[in-house]
């Protein structure tokens, strides 16, 4: 015996197909259990989902239902509220002259186009107590002896002004025809706010039929019920789904109320559940079918998926290898769309994201030095230039040119730090001193039209900023914003820190860029952004030249700080012009870190 149990564990452990049969049909079994437990309870939840089902179809009618009835209370307050009705009525007395009749007539017209305008309403009627003479639309006015003793009137007076429903129960209570089995009535007493108004009355009716229409479409059988009561349990309107109502004998019968929120009115539905469960015997007969074909399935599936396995798990194996000796042109054939199609597609990005990442390091490090050793051609004999510099500036304070003088000076500051060897970094604070000198270049050119403002936080001043970052655009907005103002200009340069990120902005008051300017702009900087870094200058590349300064700008941000960093522009024609640019706090650190090495 412990042979037997030995050999089939070897067979489970080193034979996949054995441990995915297996574990198929484990699976299948709590499944086969859960099948006839729940074709036991199908019954129940046929009926609680029939019962949710019903009671969600039974919510929306009795919201219908409530949106008629408060439309009804919402026309019934507007008449009797209505002056012009309220005094028709308190001007007649108790027998009413030519004047009255004219007065009904008036009241006769209004509420027969009110009538015509509602299609729910059946009618509106008004009863004048003092004459007891009714006014109904679309049909005219008769005299009602008695009227003030009928009890719907009575609940309207004792009402007080609230509404009232009605509904009659036999012919008796039809008032000479006033009340009909087959229709509802609201009643309300006129001249709604007034203490000492007379009792006349409001009556608004609607007929049955139009609440059958809707609550008979929820029928779901011949021998269903829905009932519509009031709040007080009053039986309202009643539909049956054919000759047989439900109840008879010891049947048992499922019970689904919903209740109006405005009215307090309730529909009710009935249903034998005889009716719920006349299908569920063939269910049975179907669990036990799909329970055999689940087995014969997870023996066919186990075979079919241990094959799809093996092939894509050996051409991997075979990648990773080509892989491992170097090879990072091999990529593996995938027309699957699983999980295995997904492994191996993955792989495929992987040696090609390797590849990239390894030939973009080498690009990024070949367009550094190409940048540097252009940098570095442009620093023809500094000395020269300092030496003659210095001349010119002797020669000015020889000659009393203080302008000159100042410019001279400023201008030599500004290519020393420019020209500096060995560091591509400057703290932002010494960033704005250096940018200060070609400002005051600027200043002395225009006369001192152009002033300037900075506002730089404090807890960002000692963070490194990649040289001459600023510089072409304080250049852009006095050259193409500020010189063409009239006015005195202002130019600001704000840094601060933003969720991990240094911001630094350059603000003029100049004359603004117009729309499609603005918008070519943007566009271009967004393809430059969005564009891979790549051996050839970006200028190069580009095939423009202008934008020179921005692109200048955005090309290096993007080289030195990465796909992180960005530079967004904004400008408003007549207002101003100001360029963000956000720089990544973590690049500005570790960046610093390897210039300091």
């Amino acid at each position: 015996m412990h042979t037997v149990f030995q050999r089939l564990y070897d067979r489970f452990t080193q034979h996949i197909q054995v441990r995915l049969t297996i574990y198929f049909l484990l699976i299948l079994l709590p499944l086969m259990l859960i099948g006839l437990f729940a074709n036991a309870r199908s019954q129940d939840i046929v009926e609680r989902k029939t019962g949710e089902r019903a009671q969600g179809a039974l919510q929306s009618a009795a919201e219908y239902i409530d949106l008629i009835v408060q439309n009804v209370d919402n026309l019934s307050t507007l008449l009797s509220t209505d002056s012009q009705l309220v005094g028709l009525l308190e001007r007649t007395g108790a027998e009413p002259g030519p004047q009255s009749i004219l007065d009904f007539t008036q009241i006769f017209k209004e509420i027969t186009e009110t009538t015509s305008i509602h299609q729910t309403l059946s009618s509106i009627s008004v009863l004048h107590l003092p004459s007891e003479f009714m006014i109904v639309s679309n049909y005219g006015g008769k005299r009602l002896q008695g009227a003030g003793e009928h009890e719907a009137v009575r609940m309207a007076i004792e009402g007080n002004g609230a509404r009232v429903v009605y509904s009659p129960a036999a012919k008796s209570d039809a008032l000479n025809g006033t009340f009909t089995d087959d229709r509802i009535y609201f009643l309300r007493t006129m001249d709604l706010y007034n203490r000492f108004r007379q009792p006349n009355i409001l009556i608004l009716s609607v007929k049955k039929e139009t609440l059958l229409k809707l609550m008979n479409s929820l029928l779901a059988s011949e021998h269903a019920q829905i009932e519509l009561r009031s709040g007080s349990g009053e039986l309202l309107v009643v539909g049956t789904g054919g000759e047989h109502a439900p109840g008879g004998g010891e049947e048992r019968l499922l019970t689904v109320r919903a209740q109006a929120r405005y009215s307090d009115w309730s529909l009710i539905l009935t249903q034998p559940e005889s009716e719920l469960n006349r299908e569920t015997g063939q269910l049975r007969l179907y669990t036990y079918f799909i329970i055999g074909l689940s087995v014969l399935l997870a023996l066919g599936i186990a075979w079919v998926v241990y094959r799809s396995i093996a092939s894509p798990l050996d051409s991997l194996a075979y990648g990773m290898k080509q892989v491992r000796t170097g090879n990072l042109n091999v990529r593996l054939a995938n027309k699957r769309k699983d999980e295995l199609g997904y492994l191996t597609g993955t792989f495929n990005q992987m040696v090609e994201d390797q590849k990239q990442l390894i030939q973009g390091y080498y690009e990024q490090q070949l367009r550094l030095s190409k940048t540097e050793l252009k940098f570095l051609q442009s620093q023809i004999n500094p000395h020269f230039l300092y030496n003659t510099l210095d001349s010119i500036y002797w020669m000015a304070n020889q000659y009393e040119a203080r302008e000159i003088k100042e410019m001279v000076l400023n201008l030599s500051k500004f290519f020393r730090l420019s020209l500096n060897k060995g560091r591509e970094t400057f703290p932002l604070r010494e960033t704005v001193d250096h940018l200060h000198y070609y400002i005051r270049i600027q200043q002395i050119r225009f006369s001192q039209r152009v002033s300037v403002r900075y506002d730089i936080s404090d807890d960002c001043a000692a963070i490194p900023v990649l040289k001459l970052l600023l510089q072409p655009l304080v250049e852009n907005a006095i050259l193409h914003g500020l010189e063409q103002r009239e006015q005195q200009g202002e130019l600001t340069i704000a840094g601060y820190l933003d969720d991990g990120m240094l911001v630094l902005s350059v603000k003029d008051n100049g004359i603004g860029l117009p729309p499609a300017r603005l918008l070519y702009i943007q566009e271009e900087l967004g393809q430059l952004q969005a564009a891979p870094l790549t051996l050839t200058p970006f200028e190069e590349e580009s095939g423009k030249d202008d934008l020179f300064g921005l692109r200048n700008v955005a090309a290096r941000m993007k080289m030195y700080y990465g796909a992180e960093a960005g530079l967004a522009i904004d400008s408003k024609e007549g207002e101003g012009t100001k360029v963000i640019l956000r720089l990544p706090l973590e690049k500005c650190e570790v960046r610093d870190e390897f210039a300091d090495r």
